[in-house]
Formats: structure tokens, sequence, C-alpha cells
């Protein structure tokens, strides 16, 4: 099952002394987040994005790297860092859905990767299940204080106007208290005593007596 090969990549994950010596792998734009997330929470090295050819197996690239172990969202979308990493013997952890070629993929986690949400959650039980096994958690009953939310995929002009919206609203609530304040503030300034003669006689104040008609 799913949860039975989530614990299996955590127990080879955790086996590994230095963290800097796994590289996770998304070209898929929905696992490009969770992959980052991941190498945060457990010191392991994200590639998010577009895999560079030659980066496990040309040393004279920038990009060259000799990870141990290499985690990838998409069997699929993540070909090329498979098969360099079949060149050099580099254990392959893969999310497989039920169409994904599972040549050269030594660990495949089942589960639904063209999802957000299921792409998110697969990494962060992974995360969860490898920090666990370091001590970081004492165990499964206990809550880890990253929620799910943050590795899933969020579309950045979204994000954008949610924003903006956000600042809108902000802004009219501080406006709005600002001009109540003045009118109360204004009262006490335009408000003036009377200044008459206050003993005065009553028939200022009384009403006049006219004549009944005849």
């Amino acid at each position: 099952s799913t949860r039975e090969k989530i614990v299996l990549a955590a127990r080879i994950i955790a086996a590994i002394d230095n963290p800097a010596d796994i590289c996770v792998i998304s070209a898929r734009p929905y696992g490009q987040r969770a992959v980052l997330k991941f190498a945060h929470h457990t010191g392991a090295v994200a590639i998010a994005g577009r895999f560079t050819p030659g980066s496990f197996t040309n040393y004279i690239t920038r990009s060259f790297k000799e990870p141990r172990l290499i985690i990838v969202t998409d069997p699929r979308t993540d070909a090329q860092a498979i098969r360099e990493a079949s060149y050099v013997n580099i254990p392959v952890i893969a999310l497989c859905d039920t169409d994904s070629p599972t040549e050269y993929v030594d660990v495949a986690i089942p589960t639904n990767n063209k999802g957000r949400h299921s792409i998110g959650l697969v990494w962060w039980m992974l995360a969860r299940e490898v920090l666990r096994l370091r001590g970081t958690i004492y165990n499964r009953e206990t809550p880890w204080e990253v929620m799910t939310d943050l590795y899933f995929y969020r579309d950045p002009e979204a994000e954008a106007e949610d924003k903006v919206e956000d600042e809108k609203v902000v802004g009219a609530e501080e406006e709005a208290p600002e001009a109540t304040n003045d009118e109360w503030a204004a009262a006490p300034a335009g408000f003036t005593g009377a200044t008459g003669n206050w003993d005065g006689t009553t028939d200022e104040w009384g009403a006049t007596n006219t004549a009944a008609p005849a």
C-alpha cells in the first residue's frame, strides 16, 4: 500500500547519514513546491523545474551532483534524471501512478502523481516519517506543526490577486475609523454655548397673548 511504501522509502532516506546526499526532483509544476519544502525540512537538495542533462554524468557542468539517492515526483516527466541515475548506480524512489513507467525505479510509491493535493500530501507524509525516524518527531501520534497546505501547489497569479484583495480590505478598514474619529473630533469644535440672558423676564420666553376676535 501507499503507507507501507512511504515507510520503506523513509527508512532508506533515514539510513543516509548526510541529508545533502539525497536529491529530490520534480519537473512537474504541481510537485515543485512540495520538493522545495521537503528539502527545507529534511536537508535534501531540491531540483524544481527543468532537470539539466548531464547533472549526474558530466562532471564539467556547473550543476554536477553525486547524490546517493534520488526521489522523483513522476517517472515520466523526470525520465532524464532516472536514466542518468541508472548510468551511475544511484537508487531511485518515485511517486508512481498506474500508467507510470517503472524501469530503473527501485521503490515505487503508488499514488496519484498528477493531482496537486495528492502530490503534496505524499511528500508531506514522507517528510514527517523521515523526521520521525531521525528523532525530530517523537511518534506518529505527535502532531507536526507543519500543515499539509504548505506542500500544496499554489498558482502565482491567484496568490497575487488574493494579495491585492487583502490589501484593499486592510486599506478600507484603516480608512473607516479615521473618518469616524474626525467627525467626533470636529463636533465639539463646532459647538457654541448660548450667550443670551438666562435671568430675563418670563415675557421674553412666554408666548404673547393675542386678543380674541370680536
